[in-house]
């Protein structure tokens, strides 16, 4: 998995980067995906690590060539950093229970709405595991406004299914195409558009397009994230799917005794994932199991025998911290590690996007110059 994560990365340097500003938006359809990274999937689970991928493109190429790639990238980084510090967001959305027609939440899921790009996206979401950026926000938009679903089961919905499925790019994603991210400013999906970016594929399809922002009025003050760690205290270590970064942390890993490796079963999720989403997160793990020897992967149960403290990949806000969180009611048993990088940006993340942008000069400088990551 590692191999054929950095052979698409550098497939993707080498041959798409260059295109990738002027190509993004258009959705070409599941098999022509070649305008895009097809990255997600491992960046995700830091397979590929998100500071490590600009580290290399910014050595190959003149930031203003490669801005928007950047940026989206960067996108990932402060949605994070956002939920860190409003994390009862998160709390609120999987403990939420809205009103719904189960008739017209079945036809949605089971693409028979009668709106031909949003069943085929249906379609495309449980075959591929995967959806393009841009159809992600016409497929919102449409459940929300020209569907009237609501949206956290939309959001459900995509965690369900998607190779990539974060927390929080996920969550707040469609809690910005709502409205209520950044409050009053919803995403409208406009015929017009769908059918300039996907090619002329999909024609005259009938949508509301002056849907009203959705309204939640509720502010959610700022806390403080976790304190982290960069140097080993304990003898064993866990972690989880959502972050298997080997490129930092090879020899840091070595030096403990056990390294337990854990993924979450549906038993133990607020929202339920599919077979193929799992048996893929587990493939992840055993494909890290073979890059490391002291490394076992274990389940619930032997994560419950784990009576001494030990140090904790931090997961970020999600199901793996509410699991931590439900199962360790002493914490101080836990010394979080952490990446410098994180919590670097996450001091920008307090805001809208536009703050951590203006800041993005300063974090590149800071990537590009620290080096020493455990000392």
């Amino acid at each position: 998995m590692y191999e054929k994560a950095n052979k698409d990365k550098l497939d993707f340097i080498q041959k798409g980067l260059k295109d990738y500003s002027s190509q993004r938006n258009y959705d070409f359809g599941p098999n022509s995906r070649e305008n895009i990274s097809n990255l997600s999937k491992y960046i995700s689970h830091r397979i590929i690590n998100e500071y490590d991928l600009i580290r290399e493109i910014l050595s190959q190429y003149n930031f203003q060539k490669v801005d928007k790639f950047i940026q989206e990238v960067f996108w990932r980084v402060y949605w994070k950093g956002w939920l860190e510090h409003r994390p009862d967001v998160w709390k609120d959305f999987v403990n939420s229970t809205p009103n719904y027609h189960e008739e017209d939440y079945k036809r949605a899921i089971n693409g028979e709405t009668g709106i031909e790009c949003f069943d085929d996206w249906v379609n495309e979401l449980k075959t591929e595991n995967y959806l393009h950026n841009h159809t992600r926000m016409w497929f919102a938009s449409i459940w929300i406004f020209t569907l009237n679903l609501p949206w956290e089961l939309g959001a459900r919905f995509f965690m369900k299914y998607l190779f990539d499925g974060d927390a929080a790019s996920n969550t707040l994603s469609w809690r910005w195409v709502a409205g209520i991210q950044t409050q009053g400013k919803n995403y409208i999906a406009r015929e017009s558009n769908i059918r300039k970016f996907t090619n002329q594929r999909y024609m005259n399809t009938a949508l509301n397009e002056n849907a009203s922002p959705l309204e939640n009025h509720k502010i959610y003050s700022i806390k403080e994230v976790k304190e982290l760690h960069t140097k080993q205290k304990y003898k064993n270590i866990v972690l989880f799917e959502s972050d298997l970064n080997l490129s930092q942390r090879f020899s840091f890993f070595k030096n403990y005794k056990n390294v337990f490796l854990l993924l979450l079963d549906n038993e133990n999720r607020n929202i339920k994932l599919s077979k193929k989403v799992l048996d893929f997160k587990n493939a992840l793990l055993e494909a890290f199991a073979k890059e490391i020897s002291n490394s076992q992967i274990i389940n619930e149960d032997g994560f419950n025998k784990l009576n001494e403290e030990f140090d904790v990949i931090y997961p970020s806000v999600g199901e793996n911290m509410d699991f931590l969180n439900r199962k360790i009611k002493n914490s101080s048993k836990l010394h979080y590690i952490g990446l410098k990088e994180d919590i670097f940006c996450w001091q920008f993340s307090k805001k809208g996007f536009f703050n951590f942008k203006k800041n993005i000069p300063e974090v590149i400088n800071y990537l590009l110059h620290e080096d020493d990551l455990f000392n």
